[in-house]
């Protein structure tokens, strides 16, 4: 398959590109779009065999749900079984935006697209390509990252065209993403609102929006047997090919032990994710910043990036440091435990 790719200006698109993008995933194509997490692989949601295609060319497990993309609020109506008021207030508050909510499906939302389940994950993204996409596309497009199953997540097309070239039918060339990480998944479908995957909307601005909502307990752990609800709960993900080890504890016991570490190594082997504050206080091995620990989004933005920079060395190993950032740190924490596989190295 020849893989089609347009570059698509976000302040003026060009609907012709738009609308061929739109009729490819009518007629139950792929098309990788961007939005403001990261690039998403885009397919018909009420298509069965158009969903089938995305686990396809992703390698991605067939019980890890798609995440359903709308451009306009009826469409949740028609899509969702029942849509509690704690929805239509959180749809209000952050849509369009970096949340996904889990709602009963209606009969229309094929088990394809779920995962096998009675649930659908929805969304509406904040980027004006991926708007316009879903508009020409029908209304319903589901899209998880635009990338083969496992590997760090897309922020740019260059990541998309890397895994997916050959594979897919487009790719829309929308620039670098804005925020870096997926969306934060709340789950509504129970009596008690539950985030399956952190993200950029915290625990706390849920809450002031809709009361109690609660952590899922496994969020920081690894799940080798249960059936998951949400993407990224079950399975490996956003992991570089070389050996990921997270050093968590105190900054100058984490830069002594990464060192030491590193000192067993030849430095080409050993990588090395810091930030800005620490950079210069490893002599040896590839490092990599991540940016400032005053900006956790740029921390959060950078994170798949260098991850997949990573990829370009020879390196064997990559220790990190860890990110007990305020606002982002609970999603880039989750992130890269998903990508260690959860090897963490408390001091």
């Amino acid at each position: 398959m020849d893989t089609i790719i347009n570059t698509v200006e976000t302040i003026q698109i060009d609907q012709q590109v738009i609308r061929r993008a739109g009729e490819i995933i009518r007629q139950g194509g792929l098309v990788a779009f961007p939005t403001e997490t990261v690039y998403g692989l885009g397919a018909d949601a009420l298509q069965p065999q158009a969903a089938k295609k995305i686990y396809a060319a992703k390698g991605r497990p067939s019980d890890n749900p798609l995440i359903i993309h709308v451009a306009q609020w009826p469409a949740v109506e028609r899509i969702a079984r029942r849509v509690p008021e704690s929805a239509r207030l959180l749809a209000e508050k952050f849509w369009p935006g970096p949340l996904t909510m889990i709602l009963p499906k209606a009969e229309c939302v094929p088990y394809e697209t779920t995962g096998g389940l009675d649930t659908a994950a929805v969304r509406m993204p904040d980027h004006p390509v991926a708007l316009a996409l879903i508009a020409a596309a029908g209304g319903y497009v589901a899209a998880p990252s635009a990338n083969v199953s496992g590997r760090p997540s897309p922020t740019r097309a260059e990541h998309v065209k890397e895994d997916l070239e050959g594979r897919i039918d487009m790719i829309l060339d929308g620039g670098p993403v804005g925020i870096g990480l997926e969306s934060t998944i709340v789950d509504l479908s129970g009596e008690i609102p539950m985030i399956l995957r952190p993200g950029a909307i915290s625990q706390e601005m849920l809450a002031q929006v809709i009361g109690k909502v609660e952590m899922d307990q496994g969020l920081l752990e690894e799940h080798t047997d249960l059936r998951p609800k949400a993407p990224g709960m079950k399975y490996r993900h956003y992991a570089p090919k070389a050996k990921l080890i997270v050093v968590d504890g105190q900054s100058e016991q984490v830069i002594e032990k990464i060192n030491a570490l590193v000192a067993q190594m030849e430095p080409s082997k050993a990588g090395i994710i810091c930030t800005e504050e620490t950079l210069n206080q490893y002599p040896h091995g590839v490092v990599k910043s991540l940016g400032t620990r005053e900006d956790e989004e740029s921390i959060a933005r950078n994170l798949y990036n260098i991850l997949r920079e990573f990829d370009q060395s020879e390196v064997e190993v990559i220790y990190s440091e860890a990110f007990q950032t305020p606002k982002m740190g609970q999603a880039i924490m989750n992130r890269l435990l998903k990508a260690a596989g959860h090897q963490k190295m408390i001091l």
